[in-house]
């Protein structure tokens, strides 16, 4: 992509990727960046020390991509802060490595927020690899009742009740721009002057949570959190990190929503119920331990 002397010294969009042994869904997806994206943008990768020679790959073949390597691995907020600190467009996207960028995806985004001064963060209608939408891309508050119908399973069989599908919004059509409480980090859209104003992600969340932190932080401060379906990306999701480290991957899920809890929900409730809830969180990290051993998958946590 051929960019002006002025976009490469100010480019409209910076791309911030944190990679850990997912090279090779790294590679796929900076093609589909540079191949479905037409306004002037940058993409900064932050690697979190992986043995994949992910460095060599992107000297070889994306030497414009600003790379940095980390010695060991920070989770996911560290190096995205890492990338978000040396951004220069104006504005800035938080993007999972295992993702395909559709057509004209971020242009779409850009233009949307252009066009909605209002809106501090928006994420696209994120899909499966079969192209069914992946319903974590929009989300409502996680509050207790959310969290725990969404496990049970309630908003699956009453996909269209508001009562038990607060958490992923299952009652609003997935084509239909609306406001949420958040949208996924794997693919989402903030605007500089939100960072001025609030800074940037909450270190204290290793990963996971973090997007549901910074769009609540947002929300506070009086800025709208859009979810925008016309645009669209692939998420492949579980690819690189939690994959790898499966284990460190559902601990760290759980120490994430138990800190969200804490920072944000808390206060809403009794502390007895608090104390009942936070038993609940963890017999639910026990079991999700017990069936990771068993099966030898992942379980309990959330695409991102």
């Amino acid at each position: 992509m051929n960019h002006s002397a002025e976009d490469t010294l100010k480019p409209r969009l910076s791309v911030c990727i944190v990679t850990y042994e997912a090279k090779d869904v790294l590679r796929e997806c900076l093609r589909s960046l540079y191949a479905s994206t037409h306004i002037s943008f940058e993409a900064i990768v932050v690697d979190n020390g992986s043995k994949d020679d992910v460095s060599g790959m992107l000297q070889q073949e994306f030497p414009q991509v600003h790379f940095i390597c980390n010695p060991t691995n920070l989770g996911y907020t560290v190096p995205m802060n890492q990338a978000l600190r040396q951004a220069r467009g104006v504005y800035l996207l938080q993007l999972n490595p295992d993702t395909i960028i559709l057509p004209q995806a971020l242009d779409q985004l850009v233009q949307y927020m252009d066009s909605h001064p209002e809106v501090g963060i928006c994420g696209p209608k994120v899909l499966n690899r079969d192209r069914t939408v992946q319903k974590s891309c929009r989300r409502g508050e996680p509050t207790p009742w959310a969290v725990v119908t969404y496990f049970l399973g309630l908003s699956e069989l009453f996909p269209k009740s508001r009562l038990f599908g607060q958490y992923q919004m299952n009652y609003i059509n997935d084509g239909q721009v609306h406001s949420v409480a958040g949208v996924s980090g794997s693919c989402m859209l903030m605007r500089r002057e939100l960072i001025d104003q609030i800074g940037y992600l909450d270190e204290k969340f290793f990963a996971y949570q973090e997007d549901a932190d910074f769009c609540y932080r947002a929300r506070t401060a009086g800025w709208d959190v859009v979810y925008y379906p016309e645009s669209q990306i692939i998420h492949y999701g579980g690819l690189g990190g939690s994959r790898v480290e499966p284990y460190r991957s559902i601990i760290a899920w759980h120490k994430s929503y138990f800190h969200y809890y804490r920072k944000h929900l808390a206060k809403r409730y009794f502390f007895l119920f608090n104390w009942l809830y936070y038993l609940a969180m963890l017999l639910k990290l026990c079991l999700a331990l017990m069936v990771n051993f068993f099966k030898g998958e992942s379980f309990g946590t959330r695409k991102r």
